[in-house]
């Protein structure tokens, strides 16, 4: 199916990647697997002159994905990855040598700071990390052989929105590139590379997907940046199956819809939250009550599911575990992006250099799923009373 410029998002979802009249009529691509691919002479095994070669390097079923991702986050041209962290670690690997800079976000996902520190360096990169909320003040960071400025917008767990343009502006002046963490905004309520960005990564396990059943990662770049990335992709062996790929595909059709909801239900749970006695800050940029509020709705369309909330530094861990504990709908499980709801616990102390990880009391991350709001909202009100009466 042939994407029109003038679709609109929710109709964009839909329909790219699909391509019906060449699969028969099936409204959705088949699914290819395999790793031999036969080639009809010796001049096309050669030449490479045919569509695909080797199951690792693509088929049809992957082609309709990227296409999807791409149109989504408005690039060039997308890989895949087995993870969310193997975009990162392979978008990082793709454009950084030895010898070179590296400025990384401080608000980043912890795991994308292993691989700074216990990869990068080992390979001979030079890495600094920044304030989020840096801004053009960037440009002071910026060394001669910086090549790549590392972004997360929000922050993880902490939520800072940062100033894309600004940073990519400086970074360009100073003839880095710009990578950009895009996994809360999906490539549908924000996009990097129209900021400014040079890549954007997601980790497909969450939102693309939403349905907690796959682990997958992309990378959409532009132009300027594809030759390097395809290359080292294929030079580290990536790949990923064709059934997740598949399920990926079924997942962002449904994407528009679910991220009404997550948002709607997220921003109801935070402002229930703010009000609560026991909560000393709600952190969701969608809030007035955010320090970049302003920041979010000029570069973002609307919010995910995802925000976090702090305890008093009053209310004990005896008490916040007895709340957990006995939660009902919100699970406590790593990710998020799914149909279901989570908490979790976070301790950022030990995982920022630049800026403070301490926010005085128990900081608490949750993700807002597709069960009924007022159902979310009583199972919270039992778990506050299970908090005070434990002690708070």
């Amino acid at each position: 199916m042939t994407e029109k410029p003038n679709h609109r998002q929710d109709t964009l979802v839909v329909t790219a990647g699909r391509e019906p009249e060449a699969n028969f009529g099936y409204v959705n691509p088949p699914v290819f697997h395999g790793s031999t691919i036969l080639h009809p002479t010796v001049k096309v095994l050669k030449t490479r002159d045919q569509p695909y070669t080797y199951g690792r390097r693509g088929s049809p079923t992957i082609t309709a994905l990227q296409k999807a991702i791409t149109a989504l986050e408005g690039g060039y041209n997308t890989v895949l990855t087995p993870s969310g962290l193997s975009a990162v670690s392979t978008a990082l690997i793709a454009h950084l040598k030895a010898g070179d800079h590296l400025l990384m976000v401080d608000s980043a996902y912890g795991p994308s700071r292993d691989v700074c520190n216990k990869l990068l360096t080992r390979m001979g990169v030079e890495v600094d990390y920044y304030d989020p909320r840096i801004g053009a003040g960037i440009s002071k960071l910026m060394k001669p052989n910086t090549a790549v400025v590392f972004a997360e917008s929000p922050g993880s767990n902490s939520f800072e929105i940062q100033d894309i343009p600004a940073i990519a502006a400086a970074a360009h002046a100073g003839g880095a590139i710009v990578i950009a963490d895009n996994t809360y905004g999906a490539g549908y309520y924000t996009k990097p590379l129209s900021q400014g960005a040079d890549i954007s990564v997601q980790a497909v396990t969450k939102y693309l997907c939403g349905h907690s059943d796959v682990l997958m990662g992309s990378i959409t770049t532009n132009e300027k940046t594809w030759a390097d990335t395809l290359f080292r992709h294929g030079a580290l062996g990536q790949t990923v199956a064709p059934d997740d790929v598949y399920l990926v595909l079924r997942g962002i059709r449904t994407l528009g819809v679910r991220l009404e909801r997550h948002q709607a239900t997220g921003i109801r749970l935070a402002r229930w939250l703010e009000a609560r006695p026991e909560v000393a800050l709600v952190i969701h940029p969608a809030l007035e009550s955010h320090p970049d509020h302003a920041l979010w709705k000029r570069d973002f369309t609307g919010a995910c599911g995802l925000f976090s909330f702090v305890f008093q530094p009053t209310v004990s861990d005896k008490a916040i575990a007895a709340m957990l504990d006995g939660m009902d709908l919100m699970g406590m499980g790593y990710s998020w992006g799914g149909f279901e709801s989570l908490i979790l616990p976070q301790d950022l102390k030990h995982n920022r250099t630049v800026t403070s990880g301490d926010f005085g009391g128990q900081l608490i991350r949750i993700h807002a799923g597709l069960e009924d709001a007022d159902d979310l909202l009583a199972d919270l009100e039992a778990g506050f009373a299970r908090l005070n009466a434990a002690g708070a």
